[in-house]
């Protein structure tokens, strides 16, 4: 299927004194795909959802399948999917394997990554253990501890146990949450350190620990000593009548989907996205970024892009650096 959407982008605006960055404004700005849905016969909305977007798809899918089945009146219980969890190793490989090395000047681990993939569709933990214990990954963890990055900072990680418990904290869910998502009044940080709850790797650097917690989720699947809440999980539950919600935990952290039934069309459907918590307003990047350097642009856009890998967004990114003389 081909569609015109676009996925959107993360715009990044800095400004600086001349000497150093003094303000810094993050704004994820993407379409509402979800209004697209609207008025469309039920099932055939849910099997629009994955062909709709390109990453993160068989998850996306199962929480629209997930949420139409609760709004119908059956409900899903925590669980590891196959399917997801299979996606989510994969994109951990493809930002491990092919993006990092890309970070630090040096080419992809194509071959690495094909093997790793095939591995992980076999359900092949040995193979994968044996990649993780290989001198590539040795050296590409080296750089990301050498890497100058902000000391890590307490942070507001987001711990969601179930759809059904969702609901004490988002009765429904509306349009300032599906734009800039909040819990219990905060920004809140997604993904494979927030599932760790921050106590899976014990390094001081900001970005070392997210891409640590992404290689501890790719370990504990290869060991086969994954657990409900990891990357993988998915639930549903019943809103009201005719009301579902669908919570999967993707690669990139929790997305959220919720559909509004009116016979057997959907009258209403909301998606809450991972990169929304990610890249807030007030999330962990804008406070990465101010004080930095800014009097050479290009070392500044090397920091951005180190600082925007580390929280993994799903859309492109924009940096525009400002002077004061500017504005």
């Amino acid at each position: 299927m081909s569609t015109a959407f676009d996925a959107g982008s993360v715009r990044i605006r800095v400004q600086g004194d001349g000497a150093r960055v003094i303000a810094a404004q993050v704004v994820s700005q993407r379409p509402q795909v979800a209004r697209v849905l609207k008025g469309r016969q039920a099932d055939a909305a849910a099997t629009m959802v994955p062909l709709v977007f390109s990453l993160c798809a068989r998850a996306q899918g199962v929480a629209a399948r997930l949420a139409l089945a609760a709004a119908r009146g059956d409900e899903s219980s925590p669980r590891l999917d196959p399917d997801i969890v299979r996606e989510v190793m994969r994109e951990h490989l493809w930002r491990w394997l092919l993006d990092l090395p890309v970070l630090f000047g040096r080419p992809p681990l194509r071959d690495q990554f094909t093997s790793a993939v095939r591995a992980v569709d076999v359900g092949d933990g040995e193979a994968v253990q044996a990649l993780l214990a290989a001198p590539e990954m040795s050296r590409l963890i080296e750089s990301i501890m050498a890497l100058e990055q902000p000391a890590q900072q307490a942070s507001a990680l987001l711990h969601i146990d179930s759809a059904q418990s969702s609901l004490t904290d988002w009765p429904q869910l509306g349009d300032e949450l599906c734009q800039t998502p909040t819990w219990r009044g905060q920004a809140t940080e997604t993904g494979a350190y927030a599932r760790s709850s921050g106590t899976s790797v014990s390094v001081s650097g900001a970005f070392a620990v997210r891409w640590l917690a992404r290689l501890a989720e790719l370990e504990a699947w290869a060991r086969g000593a994954q657990q409900i809440g990891a990357g993988g999980t998915a639930s549903a539950t019943a809103v009201a009548p005719g009301v579902g919600r669908a919570l999967v935990e993707t690669a990139r952290g929790l997305l959220m989907h919720e559909l509004v039934l009116e016979g057997d069309r959907v009258a209403d459907y909301r998606i809450v996205a991972p990169t929304e918590w990610n890249f807030h307003p007030r999330g962990p990047l804008s406070g990465w970024l101010i004080g930095r350097p800014c009097a050479d642009a290009a070392e500044l856009r090397r920091f951005a892009a180190q600082a925007v890998a580390a929280l993994d967004p799903c859309v492109r990114w924009e940096l525009t650096l400002e002077s004061l003389q500017q504005m």
